[in-house]
């Protein structure tokens, strides 16, 4: 038995438990990956990860296709450009050494690593070890010694264009130092901040006002990932190249050392020599790592761990990889340090997308090499199942060196009142009884910034403010999201004029946005530049933005003039002039795009296309209720119930007004399929909510009444069921409701679809997906021809899928369609079904 299963022996499990742990997993990657907001620290990721690869091991026959296992990272953000990377960009399996009471530490796992290499290799392996930055790792493309590329992990298989944002990063050179150099490169290596720029970067964001970042490696993931490279290039980022992925045949490194010192002459910062242990045995690198643990707080920059590989290269290749990881390398990390404190308050905090997670206020301690005050309780079931409360001593990790976390409470030390002093009596003991001086930790019903509901699904962890838009703390982000490509488009609107705009109050609804004059573009800019103290100043780190030793003088056309408190009329306006056209253009798009636009919760772009392509208009939209939505291909409960609170909202429904008023004008769409086949009263009736009927039962429930809606909600001679389900307010008015709408939209249940669904009916409700370029159209071009057929576009291959469209560079869903059997096709083939030529 080896090490890993000593770790997790075999239990029993369901494979309703390995989809769940699956979907947390998935769902904790795109936080940290795509989102830069991690809600639970790496540690409690790693344990869980672990967990399922556990069960998986058991039952290896319910692995899932989206397990995290078997993949890397996260999506590809819409901002960027997608880059599909030539050799995939694979993370590394983690191992621990936990320290005992003594302070020793337990190297069990890494000496198993060591043994699983030695039997790989039946030789004696020698190992290079060296830091595990705590950045974003990238993948740089060098042509002729030019840098050309420059992209993120992203999933693994494709990754986010950041060229120009990297091109501003000092340490990262724009040609290839030396009189050797090859034709073709490609590095891989980490994005980070130094400790000292994070501290300067938050010092500013305080001066101006603006929320600090939580640590450096959020700092830089979040600067690289600018859409406007400007941003990136005022914050000093640096690079270490740590690995070469592609290399042409002129040079042959045997070792990995040679690739460092390939690097070092081509201009690349490598990890510095005093963090690097070479040609090393186990035990030395064992050494180096604890070393490395003694001395992480004095390092200029952060580290989790130590990455520690197999040195010779051939040796590498031939003991190659698993599915989601090399076999010859391992990321070694520190353990997590604890410390204990005191709770001396719980707040909740509401994120920008409504996420609403409690935190635990604290007495100041000493973790991780930094003074704690606050720690994530990460939502109301971990808050309840820790039982934390006010005034107890608890364990606090900052695990991962990243978000503090409670860990456990120390109750011998909760503080506890007489049951007698809170007037209790306890007729069954002589001793006193004791309770709780606190009580335990409730979510608030309501949303502490702007006071609407906060609501949790059934089946999901973390509750939110159902406010949207009209939620202080959610407003960036839903206008952002309101005015991205796929919603309205408004060119020329970035994230940084949107948090500017929204910071100084100037947009509270999105009809605001619509009614933005030029002077409030000027005074949002003089209001911005004052409050970073940078009026008529170079950019603070230009040098970051230079290739050059001399520094120019900055042009009038990028340069805020201004006289005291005074605008000068006579400062440049073009920008302001093209957020203006954009706004303009924007007031006219499609249904589909408006209602994705509004942020309704679990509306993406299929399901506001599946809305527009149902209804046609948003008055129709609008107005249709829980149960009928309900009744649409793709549509379940969850999503009919979101539509429809949305729409009944007061709020939400005023500000869609709102939009109307300022000029906005959703534009009609055709009709994309038979809505009487499937609003059938036995359909819609079953849907009812707070009801249970199946189909069957609510087709008798209709012909009790002769097919008359009305007597629904009169008949005293329906079953007693029935009568007492329509006898509730809330059940009568969605009843009366339904049968209210039914009745508006019956001409448009007689009308027969767009005849370009009729054209092709054979494609109708047919799953595609596409993977690598096509020759002639993009991924959204296609999507669009699919959709008007009637078909549908998903993003993952599964047996459900009825065609693969590849193209140049398909990846491994293209591999996944060959396993399954799912038929595969080009563009041209996809034109020649589609008959579009």
């Amino acid at each position: 038995m080896d090490f890993f299963q000593r770790q997790y022996p075999m239990t029993s499990v369901t494979q309703q438990q390995i989809i769940d742990l699956t979907t947390q997993l998935n769902r904790y990657a795109r936080e940290y990956y795509t989102q830069d907001a991690p809600s639970v620290p790496d540690a409690e990721y790693d344990r869980l990860f672990r967990q399922l690869q556990a069960w998986e091991a058991q039952y290896p026959q319910w692995v899932q296709p989206d397990s995290p296992t078997q993949r890397v990272g996260g999506e590809v953000l819409s901002g960027f450009g997608s880059v599909t990377h030539q050799v995939p960009m694979l993370s590394l399996n983690n191992a621990f050494s936990p320290k005992s009471e003594q302070g020793a530490f337990n190297h069990a796992e890494m000496y198993a690593f060591d043994e699983r290499i030695h039997q790989a290799l039946r030789q004696t392996p020698l190992y290079t070890a060296e830091p595990k930055f705590d950045g974003l790792a990238i993948s740089l493309r060098y042509e002729q010694g030019v840098l050309i590329q420059a992209a993120t992990r992203g999933d693994g298989a494709t990754g986010e264009d950041v060229t120009q944002n990297a091109r501003t990063i000092r340490a990262i050179p724009l040609r290839l130092h030396g009189d050797s150099v090859p034709d073709l490169l490609e590095v891989r290596g980490e994005v980070l901040m130094l400790k000292s720029d994070f501290a300067d970067l938050n010092r500013r964001q305080l001066a101006a006002e603006q929320k600090p970042f939580v640590n450096p490696r959020n700092a830089a993931a979040g600067s690289l990932r600018q859409l406007d490279a400007k941003i990136t290039a005022k914050r000093r980022l640096y690079f270490f190249a740590y690995a070469i992925a592609l290399l042409d045949d002129t040079f042959t490194p045997a070792s990995h050392d040679d690739e460092l010192a390939l690097l070092a002459c081509w201009g690349f910062a490598i990890p510095p020599e005093n963090t690097l242990c070479r040609r090393a045995d186990m035990a030395q690198v064992l050494t180096f790592y604890e070393h490395m643990h003694s001395i992480r707080a004095s390092l200029p920059f952060e580290i989790d761990g130590v990455v520690v590989k197999v040195n010779d290269l051939t040796q590498q290749r031939q003991l190659g990889f698993v599915s989601r990881a090399p076999r010859f390398a391992i990321a070694h990390k520190f353990p997590a340090e604890e410390a204990l404190t005191q709770v001396e308050a719980i707040d909740v905090q509401v994120g920008r997308t409504g996420a609403i997670t409690p935190v635990a206020r604290l007495k100041p301690v000493f973790v991780g090499g930094v003074t704690v005050t606050n720690a994530t309780l990460h939502n109301e079931g971990e808050a309840r199942r820790k039982d934390v409360r006010v005034g107890d001593t608890v364990v606090v990790r900052r695990a991962g060196d990243v978000i503090p976390e409670v860990v456990s409470v120390v109750l011998a030390k909760r503080p506890m009142i007489a049951a007698a002093q809170s007037g209790m009596l306890n007729l069954f003991d002589d001793a006193v009884a004791q309770q709780s001086q606190y009580q335990p930790f409730e979510l608030p019903a309501h949303c502490p910034v702007c006071g609407h509901e906060i609501e949790c699904e059934e089946g999901e962890a973390v509750a939110r403010c159902s406010g949207g838009m009209l939620c202080q703390a959610q407003r960036a982000q839903a206008l952002i999201h309101f005015s991205s490509r796929k919603a309205m488009d408004i060119d020329g609107l970035g994230q940084r004029q949107i948090e500017l705009l929204v910071s100084q109050n100037r947009v509270r609804h999105f009809a605001d946005v619509y009614r933005l004059t030029l002077a409030d573009l000027q005074a949002m800019k003089y209001e911005a530049d004052t409050a970073d103290n940078d009026n008529n100043r170079l950019p603070e780190n230009i040098a970051d933005v230079s290739d050059k030793n001399e520094i120019s003088a900055p042009s009038k056309n990028n340069v805020l003039i201004t006289s005291g408190n005074n605008i000068d009329t006579a400062q440049p306006t073009k920008w302001a002039e093209n957020i203006l056209n954009g706004i303009a253009v924007a007031r006219i798009r499609p249904l589909h795009r408006f209602l994705y636009a509004l942020g309704i919760r679990h509306v993406g772009e299929r399901t506001a296309k599946q809305l527009a392509q149902a209804f046609g208009d948003l008055a129709t939209v609008s107005a249709a209720t829980e149960p009928v939505l309900a009744c649409l291909p793709d549509i379940g409960g969850v999503v009919a119930h979101s539509v429809a609170h949305f729409f009944r909202q007061p709020e939400q429904a005023a500000q869609v007004e709102e939009l109307l008023a300022a000029g906005v004008v959703p534009e009609t769409e055709s009709k994309r399929f038979n809505l009487s086949g499937f609003i059938q009263p036995a359909r819609w009736l079953s849907r009812l909510p707070n009801i249970k009927l199946s189909e069957i039962r609510a087709q008798a429930l209709w012909d009790l009444v002769g097919g008359k809606g009305e007597a629904l909600l009169t008949d005293t001679a329906l079953p007693q069921e029935w009568q007492q389900w329509r006898n509730q307010a809330v059940n009568q008015t969605i009843l009366r409701e339904t049968l209210v709408f039914l009745s508006q939209i019956e001409p448009l249940l007689q009308t027969q679809p767009a005849p370009a669904a009729e054209q092709n009916n054979t494609l109708v409700g047919k799953t595609f997906v596409l993977t690598g370029s096509l020759p002639n159209w993009s991924r959204d071009e296609a999507q669009q021809h699919i959709e008007a057929v009637g078909g549908k576009v998903s993003g993952s291959v599964s047996k459900k899928t009825d065609y693969v469209v590849a193209g140049v560079a398909a990846g491994s869903k293209l591999a996944k369609a060959e396993h399954l059997g799912v038929a595969v096709i080009d563009e041209e083939e996809l034109r020649q079904l589609l008959k579009v030529m």
